[in-house]
């Protein structure tokens, strides 16, 4: 049974957060002694070009509403790290904090620290040119308002989207208007296969990796020194509404080359990297390489925490060496859509060469020891990076990790299941862990041990057996009180931000229970006029409640008079079933509407009954049929704050 409360947030949790540990202190120092701190090249390269900072380090909505903050990260300031944040983490925080309009070579500026990604923007010769519109309209639309604010007004002549994550094309509609586009007075660029991947990341299980997203972002984690520090990529996610304007052009080919308002610009398809659709960019003029997301200065993430389709690093460590070998000898500049520029031919090839050497590696000793035999959790405490790499700062787990890559790997050559027949039907979470505690003798008995193993340091542990008596007695205060304490103090050394927001709001809310927000619609208006219709009837049978769909059995026929589409829809054996271009003699009803009246109705705006009214729906055979239909889909949104750290309602 479900436990987690809905005691709201407090507004500071500093007054329940523990101390550093001894072991912690200890760990924090040793790393401390590890790496080449003294080092501050990144520090120069991440300040270099400021015109101005962000105008009082804040966004606001046009009701006032705070929807970006960086004084929420005063406290980092200086060197030192506090003993609750690993030093290699702090650094990283540190310099995440360089923030504003940069000028990085002529023509070419950025705008960071308004958001988590950046935004590039190039001066074409009548118009200006923005690669990546951050998250959010508003935020996307005061970055180019202070742009303006320090060069000429112009208008903005193209888009692009280097690929298929939110805080990359998110904000569009803050600096462009869809008129304008339809006009053919803006064009949008982005890969090949951006709109499904969209469509394939963030709407079929969009809400389950929203609700990821917080322990991974620690979004709702308190600002501070025991709390969020970074989230790795920057600071964290900026608030606000997202959209997503459809690209005019889609980059099909491998390699291929538009001149954009005078810019000579050289795209590199990457599919299948850091993204499922995703590009390079090289602009010859400018002697300048975009790399979008794909050599960042960190390791980056196979798998995110937030949940995605497993990332290949082999293939990635190839676009990388591809662009090596077509770009690195033209460049100067190496620039991405988050952090800061690499200047310098050989600073360049350097960075490119560690980067590509870096995702190989994983990679491919993950695969001798997968070759050997060794499961998972095995493989993830035996790789290290080699000397020449290990030592270097813009290879380091600030994102990703070693440790979760290599599962990542392993996950996607061989799946979940280790092979060890032990572990292919084993029971659910709860039922597993009641007769765990009751083989241990009680929950009394595993907390007193588990005490014992946590003043020794033993946190990865004690957080484990915690996690079981936790999942048996759901209300048990003193177990998740010291599960929680663990979690802490694996946060306060890991590298990684994600891991350290992982583990931090693991513990929030094993002290205080699910934040409960309010129910939101996990798919925009965007999003689902984006998709295309074969996703759209995937994204309803994902939908269908079986038990209410029991016993029904039709065919509807479906045209879309507005993109001349027609499909037949199937249901039997409680489950949807739909073929594109077929039109079946056998059907109960024979639709046509268009694709923007079925999304209105999907979202609510209008029902079948309005819609035939206003004329915009026909329905030939049994009307009654597309009303059961939508009886049994469920439209109505899923609530985000479901259980993670205790056993959910209604779950084995």
């Amino acid at each position: 049974m479900a436990t987690a409360s809905a005691v709201p947030v407090p507004a500071s949790h500093l007054d329940v957060a523990r101390d550093a540990e001894p072991v912690t202190r200890a760990a924090n120092a040793a790393m401390a002694g590890r790496l080449p701190f003294a080092e501050q090249g990144d520090f120069k390269a991440a300040k270099r070009g400021l015109i101005a900072p962000v105008p009082e380090g804040m966004v606001r909505s046009k009701s006032g509403t705070v929807l970006w903050n960086l004084g929420e990260y005063a406290f980092i300031d200086g060197e030192l790290a506090p003993a609750t944040v690993n030093p290699s983490l702090w650094r990283m925080a540190r310099l995440n904090m360089a923030n504003g309009l940069f000028k990085v070579t002529d023509r070419l500026y950025q705008l960071r620290g308004f958001d988590i990604a950046n935004m590039t923007v190039i001066e074409g010769d009548t118009g200006l040119i923005l690669i990546d519109p951050l998250t959010t309209a508003e935020v996307a639309r005061a970055a180019l308002v202070h742009y303006f604010s320090h060069r000429p007004k112009r208008p903005v002549v193209a888009v692009i989207y280097t690929h298929s994550h939110v805080d990359h094309y998110g904000g569009v509609r803050g600096v462009i208007d869809e008129a304008d586009v339809k006009a053919g007075k803006v064009a949008v660029i982005a890969p090949d296969g951006f709109m499904e991947a969209v469509s394939g990341e963030n709407v079929l299980a969009g809400m389950p990796m929203a609700r990821r997203a917080q322990f991974q972002f620690g979004s709702m984690l308190p600002r501070g020194p025991r709390g969020q520090v970074d989230a790795g990529l920057g600071k964290g996610i900026a608030r606000g509404s997202t959209g997503l304007i459809a690209p005019t052009l889609s980059i099909a080919r491998p390699v291929e080359e538009h001149t954009i308002d005078g810019i000579r610009i050289v795209f590199q398809l990457a599919p299948e990297t850091e993204a499922p659709a995703e590009m390079h960019m090289f602009y010859p003029e400018l002697r300048v390489l975009n790399m979008a997301e794909n050599a960042c200065p960190l390791l980056h993430n196979f798998i995110p925490l937030r949940g995605a389709v497993a990332r290949d690093p082999r293939i990635w460590a190839k676009y990388i060496g591809d662009a090596i070998v077509m770009y690195a000898p033209n460049a100067d500049i190496l620039i991405g859509q988050h952090h800061w520029p690499v200047w310098g031919g050989e600073a360049v090839l350097d960075h490119l060469e560690s980067q590509r050497d870096l995702y190989k590696h994983i990679h491919d000793q993950t695969l001798r020891l997968m070759n050997k035999g060794w499961r998972p959790a095995e493989i993830a405490e035996a790789i290290d990076l080699p000397p020449g790499l290990a030592e270097r700062w813009t290879v380091r787990g600030y994102y990703g990790s070693v440790s979760h890559n290599v599962k990542a790997v392993y996950q996607r050559y061989l799946s979940w299941y280790d092979a060890n027949p032990c572990n292919l039907h084993p029971l659910p979470p709860a039922r597993a862990a009641a007769k765990f505690v009751e083989y241990m003798g009680g929950a009394s008995a595993v907390v007193a041990r588990a005490k014992a193993d946590f003043a020794k340091g033993e946190y990865r542990w004690v957080a484990q057996v915690m996690k079981e008596v936790v999942y048996a007695e759901p209300r048990n205060i003193e177990a998740r009180a010291l599960c929680a304490d663990a979690l802490e103090q694996m946060g306060y050394q890991a590298e990684s931000a994600t891991w350290r927001n992982a583990f931090l709001y693991g513990a929030q809310e094993l002290r205080h229970g699910v934040f409960q927000l309010p129910v939101r619609v996990a798919i925009g208006a965007d999003t689902l006029a984006g998709l295309s219709s074969d996703i759209f009837f995937d994204l309803m049978a994902i939908r269908l409640d079986p038990v209410k769909a029991a016993g029904q059995s039709m065919v509807i026929n479906w045209h879309f008079t507005d993109r001349d589409e027609k499909l037949a829809l199937t249901l039997r054996h409680s489950t949807l079933t739909h073929r594109l271009g077929e039109w079946s003699d056998k059907a109960t009803a024979s639709v046509a509407t268009t694709r923007d009246t079925l999304d209105a109705m999907v979202l609510g705006k209008l029902t079948p009954p309005q819609a035939m009214q206003a004329g915009k729906l026909r329905i030939e055979g049994d009307p009654s049929r597309l009303a059961v239909l939508f009886t049994v889909v469920e439209l109505e949104p899923n609530p985000l704050m479901f259980d993670i750290l205790t056993p959910g309602e209604g779950r084995p």
